[in-house]
């Protein structure tokens, strides 16, 4: 069982019987069908079946010789919304079967953010095409959550939140210096991390570390595009699974300044959500590519 399913509304799925005809009704009804084929005729596709609002289940797998479908395996998907990320993302194949990870490095995040790919097949038809070298591409980053709760907002005035922004401005800028190069702003960046470590460890004697960090992203566990957030909400509204009636908070989060959607299941999340609010938990980083012209 996909250890994500819950966070779509599929919490009570338990036995292996209940997930073979999950897939079944997918690969039977689907309400989407993307197809691609290889340079040695293989036909690989994805069947997707909406769940909800932006949810759902997609099963890969490939066509035999007598047209018939053989799934391989199958994923929870949330649909994210708006642009995430206009940075370049590289695109590498897992080893172990045919899906794939896209492979960032934002600025914003100061590491290299790894996500699902979820229109893989999309990306292997535009791939076979020459018309891919002329097309410029954005991100829509979303996120499934299989557990999290809701903090209270950091308190600040409006010059402490224009000084945050500007202070905000002026690491991207060096980070990007430095990664063209530039021994300035290495050291500047060098300097200002030791400040910032002296601060904190300052602050921690009488305060509680999460008024002081009112942000982060970092890798969770051994998964690569698994992640430990904490971000401030600025939108969210309830769905529904509409096959179990189960129902999810999706989150708009913004998170060391990049906006991303989180969808987590409403009996997953300690506390009630509010612009404003922050929200911290465990995700698993899904993303689509857009292709534009």
């Amino acid at each position: 069982m996909h250890s994500f399913l819950k966070s779509i509304g599929f919490s009570k799925l338990k036995k292996k019987k209940e997930i073979d005809a999950l897939i079944q009704e997918v690969t039977d009804h689907p309400d989407r069908k993307v197809i691609s084929e290889d340079e040695q005729g293989n036909v690989f596709a994805e069947l997707c079946k909406d769940y909800g609002e932006l949810i759902g289940i997609a099963v890969r797998g490939e066509y035999t010789e007598e047209d018939v479908f053989e799934a391989d395996y199958f994923y929870p998907y949330f649909q994210g919304t708006g642009v995430s990320t206009s940075e370049r993302v590289d695109v590498e194949k897992h080893a172990e079967k045919d899906s794939y990870a896209g492979v960032c490095d934002e600025i914003k995040l100061g590491v290299t953010l790894i996500f699902y790919l979820q229109n893989a097949i999309d990306y292997l038809n535009k791939k076979d095409t020459s018309a891919m070298s002329g097309l410029h591409t954005t991100t829509t980053l979303s996120a499934l959550s299989s557990f999290g709760k809701i903090l209270l907002p950091i308190q600040k005035n409006d010059f402490q939140s224009d000084q945050d922004d500007n202070l905000s401005r002026e690491r991207n800028h060096l980070i990007a210096a430095a990664r063209e190069g530039d021994e300035e702003a290495i050291e500047n960046l060098t300097l200002e991390d030791i400040d910032t470590y002296s601060m904190i460890s300052r602050r921690i004697m009488n305060e509680d570390i999460l008024t002081i960090v009112s942000s982060y992203f970092m890798p969770y566990g051994i998964e690569s595009d698994q992640y430990s957030i904490l971000g401030e909400i600025l939108d969210y509204h309830l769905i529904k699974n509409h096959l179990t009636e189960e129902e999810l908070y999706a989150l708009t989060v913004n998170c060391n300044d990049l906006v991303f959607d989180v969808c987590i299941n409403r009996a997953d999340l300690l506390g009630e959500p509010a612009v404003g609010r922050r929200f911290k938990g465990v995700i698993w980083m899904q993303g689509n590519l857009n292709y534009e012209e």
